[in-house]
Parts: structure tokens; C-alpha cells; sequence
């Protein structure tokens, strides 16, 4: 039996890997059921027991829900402006000053502008491919660098390899658009060169930071 003064585990990347597929699964299952049962006036119940949230089936769990509801809509209602996007890249703290966000996020609206050129040609299945990873990609450095601290070096990587994953598909769906749209040579050669300096830098951060895990927990 453990001793109960024991330090607890810290996570390495792999076990912060298995946990986020376990949350992408539940997400999964979240919106295939909100999906099936969007019109039906029960619908919070039934996906709430179907998820297992049997706390949200009481009445304080219900006036919860509304509660978060309502602050979802009025998030939702509110559009960002282009100031309050500057401003968020310009905070002094967290990942929105790290320039491999700065750039994730430039390069996903520098390929909306680009869209807006092209027409119908963003409707095609490799520019929503393209404009979807590069928002993801987005998503999971922010996630990875928003903690300057950086107490769980093993999440730090498990999400940079999230990044890794959506901006490589980015850039096989960039390939696959230009074949589909006359893209002019100088165009695509930007958002090549934009994806494979988001993507190198995420492979030198990974690298730095298995250094830093190595460095703290190897040899314990």
C-alpha cells in the first residue's frame, strides 16, 4: 500500500494524452447527443442522463444549467471587435504575448481575408479542412501556453502536440486547396511558409520543454 505522505504523481505528457482523448471522447458524445435532440423541449435532461450528469437532473442542478445558459448567450450575443482583438494580443501576461500564438493566430485571420477573395472556392472541403486546423491549432497553443509557470510541463506538451497534429493536417489541406483553387504562387507560397514556421516552432518548443521535464523529474 502507498504511503500516505507519498508525493503524488506528477503527469508526463502521455498520461495528460490519455486524459484529454477521454474528454474529446465525452465531447464527442456531448455533441452527437445535442445534435439528435436539439428541438426537443426535454432536451437538457435527457442529455444530462445520458452523459451521466445525474447532479444537473436535481432542481438546483437545472437552475445551474439555465444560469450557464444565459451566460452563454450573452457571451455569444456580444461581437469582438477588432480593438478588443488587439488588445488581446497585446496583454502583458500568458500565452497572447508568446509569438508562436501571435502568429498561429495572425496566419487564422490572414487566410479569412484570403477566403473573402477567393468566392465560392472556400466552401470547398480542403479550405474548410484548412481554416478549421488552423483555428484548432490556434486553440491548443493557447491552451499549452497560457501557464507561464508552467507546473504541468506534461500537459504543456500534450496539447503542443495537439497543435502539431492540427496544423500538419493544415498544411496537407493547404496542398490539396491549391490543386483545387488557382491560387496564385505568391499567395500560397505565404500561407506555406506561415504553416511550416507555426509548425517548426512548435516542434522547437516541444523540444524544450521534454528538456525541462528531463531536467526536474528524470533520475527521481
Amino acid at each position: 500500500m502507498a504511503d500516505a505522505d507519498e508525493p503524488e504523481k506528477v503527469w508526463d505528457e502521455y498520461d495528460w494524452e490519455r486524459f484529454l482523448q477521454q474528454q474529446d471522447r465525452k465531447t464527442e458524445k456531448y455533441m452527437e447527443l445535442l445534435e439528435r435532440f436539439i428541438d426537443d423541449p426535454n432536451r437538457d435532461q435527457i442529455i444530462a442522463r445520458e452523459m451521466g450528469w445525474y447532479h444537473l437532473l436535481d432542481k438546483d442542478g437545472e437552475k445551474w444549467a439555465e444560469t450557464v445558459d444565459s451566460l452563454f448567450d450573452e457571451e455569444f450575443e456580444e461581437d469582438m471587435e477588432e480593438d478588443t482583438v488587439a488588445a488581446q494580443l497585446n496583454e502583458e501576461d500568458g500565452y497572447e504575448v508568446h509569438p508562436l500564438y501571435q502568429a498561429s493566430f495572425a496566419l487564422t485571420l490572414w487566410i479569412d481575408q484570403l477566403f473573402e477573395g477567393l468566392g465560392d472556392a472556400q466552401n470547398k472541403p480542403s479550405a474548410v479542412k484548412l481554416a478549421t486546423h488552423t483555428a484548432v491549432a490556434s486553440a491548443k497553443l493557447a491552451a499549452a501556453l497560457s501557464d507561464d509557470d508552467v507546473d504541468e510541463i506534461g500537459m504543456t506538451i500534450a496539447y503542443l502536440k495537439r497543435a502539431l497534429k492540427a496544423v500538419t493536417t493544415a498544411i496537407e489541406a493547404a496542398a490539396q486547396f491549391r490543386k483545387e483553387v488557382r491560387l496564385g504562387a505568391e499567395k500560397y507560397a505565404a500561407l506555406h511558409q506561415r504553416l511550416f514556421q507555426i509548425r517548426d516552432g512548435i516542434i522547437v518548443l516541444m523540444g524544450e520543454y521534454r528538456g525541462e521535464w528531463r531536467r526536474r523529474y528524470d533520475g527521481e
